[in-house]
């Protein structure tokens, strides 16, 4: 989460938005009362929008009599709006403070959004993007940092027993320094990929290194 939020109060003049964007390289800035409360957020999109609505040509005397008036004049503000309040989207994605990153990326995935706004009790907190979970997604944990190489090959073993491909008797693992290395045998070579992925979803191993070797025919056949 970014916790310094860059926002503006809604009566911010569009152009003015349209530069603090352009000028500290961000996509969006919500919009919050005197209070903190957020009232909505104005993004790239929305001032693109506006842009495009200056080109609209108003509807045809027949066309008129199959659209929406309420969805015509929502658009005609949101597209001649000149402050932040008329082009603000306010229908806006919000989190608690203690939500998981899983959840933060299940939420921009199922609502279609870049960025969710943290709140807590309507006051901003913060946001999330896009870029912000990718770094939480490749950011050691301390938890990573303090795990030990006994640790890191018992959880390996752990996970080995509950998948039904792998072959705990004829394969060995060794981890050292956080490098993970398979000795033994191997029944084919997509056990072979899969023992890697195996190990690297394990959180704190750093390299895997395959040393198996294809079954003998002897062993295979009496397996």
């Amino acid at each position: 989460m970014t916790p310094d939020v860059v926002t503006v109060p809604p009566e911010t003049p569009v152009m003015a938005i349209a530069r603090l964007l352009a000028d500290r390289g961000i996509s969006a800035v919500p919009v919050v009362d005197a209070a903190g409360k957020v009232l909505g957020i104005v993004t790239e999109a929305d001032l693109i929008r506006r842009l495009a609505g200056e080109e609209d040509k108003p509807a045809s005397w027949f066309g008129s009599l199959f659209s929406d008036p309420a969805s015509q004049a929502e658009r005609y503000a949101r597209t001649h709006g000149v402050t932040a309040k008329d082009l603000m989207t306010e229908a806006v994605v919000s989190v608690a403070p203690d939500t998981t990153a899983a959840h933060v990326a299940h939420v921009m995935e199922d609502k279609k959004v870049r960025r969710v706004i943290v709140t807590e009790d309507g006051k901003l907190k913060g946001i999330v993007s896009r870029a912000d979970l990718l770094r939480a997604l490749v950011a050691p944990t301390h938890e990573e940092a303090d795990l030990s190489d006994e640790r890191l090959r018992r959880a390996i073993m752990s996970a080995m027993k509950k998948e039904p491909w792998t072959d705990t008797f004829y394969t060995m693992v060794e981890v050292k320094d956080g490098t993970v290395t398979f000795h033994g045998f191997r029944r084919s070579e997509a056990v072979q990929k899969a023992l890697r992925v195996l190990a690297e979803n394990i959180p704190g191993v750093k390299a895997v290194v395959d040393d198996t070797q294809p079954m003998p025919v002897f062993i295979y056949g009496a397996a």
